[in-house]
């Protein structure tokens, strides 16, 4: 059995309340979603929540996930991802969008690269700033955005590699 149809039987499990199948998920994928709630947030403490959440949420929402769909590593961390967002928004370090649609920093030792990244994104055709903005900061996914945007999965997954890596050269 490899290792999505493991995590596919592991989440059936979940749905049937099965505590053991979640926490082999739990030490299976902990480690992968401390470490991006803690890119996004920038606090270990406010991760181990993140992780607390994902986890809480698997538990309950376990019946949703559709192989069909995507992967369950895929899942997980996008359950995880948009959770740390939602807790980045909340928090009162920053506020990320105005009125405008800018990216505005208030302050704090990010301040800088904040700015660095706004003025990069800034530079960016406004089709792929866009796009950026709901797959990162509004947290949609792929399949999601396809929907919204009326593309195809393939064109919204190259678009948005494409336009990651006119960020990154702009971040250089």
């Amino acid at each position: 059995m490899g290792e999505d149809e493991g995590d596919i039987h592991l989440l059936r499990r979940v749905a049937w309340r099965d505590e053991e199948a979640l926490l082999c998920l739990y030490r299976r994928y902990a480690p992968r979603v401390h470490g991006l709630a803690r890119r996004i947030l920038r606090d270990g403490h406010e991760a181990k929540d993140v992780v607390q959440e994902t986890f809480l949420r698997i538990w309950n929402k376990a019946e949703r996930f559709d192989p069909a769909l995507g992967r369950p590593a895929t899942w997980i961390l996008t359950i995880a991802h948009r959770l740390a967002l939602k807790r980045l928004r909340a928090s009162e370090r920053f506020v990320l969008w105005e009125e405008d649609g800018a990216w505005e920093p208030l302050g704090g030792e990010d301040h800088l690269e904040r700015l660095w990244v706004t003025k990069a994104l800034e530079a960016l055709e406004p089709e792929e700033r866009r796009l950026l903005e709901l797959a990162y900061f509004q947290g949609y996914a792929h399949s999601e955005l396809a929907l919204l945007l009326g593309w195809p999965l393939g064109t919204v997954k190259s678009r948005l590699r494409r336009a990651l890596a006119k960020l990154e050269g702009k971040l250089k």
